[in-house]
């Protein structure tokens, strides 16, 4: 299996806060990722999505059919202490461009004319 080392650059900060109101006698729960960093930071995090994007899948030799390419941002290595692990990854799989099962399309999504099954 190949091991990455990402090219994170600068200081970068993901995480996710828990938070609850109440509003009319219904307390409502929701979390919240937050991706903080500065210029350099962001760029590199932005230059990494970007990789990700552009990839082809189908050249990739030890990807094996049906997978995703992804990359692991780890606390400490490639992102701030305070991070959380994050893994980063395409949604469309190898070979069919099938999304994972758990996925659901935003409303907007699924009122394209898109389909990726």
């Amino acid at each position: 299996m190949k091991k990455y080392q990402s090219d994170i650059k600068g200081h970068l900060d993901i995480f996710v806060a828990s938070n609850e109101a109440e509003n009319d006698g219904v307390i409502e729960q929701w979390q919240e990722v937050f991706i903080h960093g500065d210029a350099e930071g962001l760029r590199s995090f932005a230059q990494l999505l970007l990789k990700l994007a552009d990839i082809k899948q189908e050249s990739i030799t030890h990807l094996p059919l049906e997978a995703r390419e992804h990359y692991h941002l780890r606390p400490n290595i490639d992102i701030s202490k305070s991070s959380v692990e994050v893994i980063v990854g395409r949604l469309d799989a190898k070979g069919t461009g099938r999304f994972y099962d758990r996925y659901v399309a935003s409303d907007k999504m699924q009122n394209s004319n898109q389909s990726h099954l």
